[in-house]
């Protein structure tokens, strides 16, 4: 198979079903943002030397495939047939409780911080920022995306920005207050 099958040289695209569409449509703008934040986490990966914080990433990395493809299927019949697309309120549980591990091991926020610290929590800071701007392109978008895609991304910048703050404390990068 080759990468480049010339179908898109006009600036239009596929949606999963076949559909035709701008590659300037909010829905393909939105899972583009989607991708911008896997980048992000596989930007993260190439600078951590922490295996836990790692394998979460490679875990929301294919995440972040699962739900690139479910807003690239307006028609929603993928994640019925594909179950490595499924998302579900069992991963935004998942999420929530990785929040909390990582939560555990780090002082309590006393005041708003920079982004920045180790290469590791930067990245993750600058993937929290990008799913925030893939949170509010997804939420603009009608007919709406099914309901557990926004809680899931919604609570994926909060995993992004406490995972931040964990690969700092672990590397021992203070956290600069503002």
């Amino acid at each position: 198979m080759k990468i480049y099958t010339r179908t898109g040289d006009a600036g239009d695209t596929s949606f999963f079903d076949g559909t035709r569409v701008r590659k300037s449509e909010p829905r393909v703008d939105a899972y583009g943002e989607v991708d911008e934040v896997n980048a992000c986490l596989g930007l993260a990966r190439a600078s951590c030397s922490d295996h836990d914080i790692d394998a979460e990433l490679v875990h929301l990395q294919q995440d972040l495939f699962a739900l690139g493809a479910r807003l690239a299927d307006p028609g929603e019949k993928i994640a019925a047939r594909v179950t490595k697309a499924a998302l579900g309120d069992e991963d935004v549980t998942r999420l929530e409780q990785l929040i909390d591990r990582y939560e555990a091991e780090l002082p309590p926020l006393r005041r708003f911080i920079l982004a920045g610290g180790s290469p590791t929590g930067a990245a993750l800071h600058l993937a929290r920022a990008v799913c925030r701007r893939a949170e509010r392109r997804m939420v603009a978008l009608e007919p709406a995306v099914d309901g557990v895609l926004v809680r899931y991304v919604n609570r994926l910048s909060d995993l992004l920005f406490v995972m931040a703050r964990a690969a700092n404390h672990r590397a021992g990068a203070a956290e600069t207050e503002w």
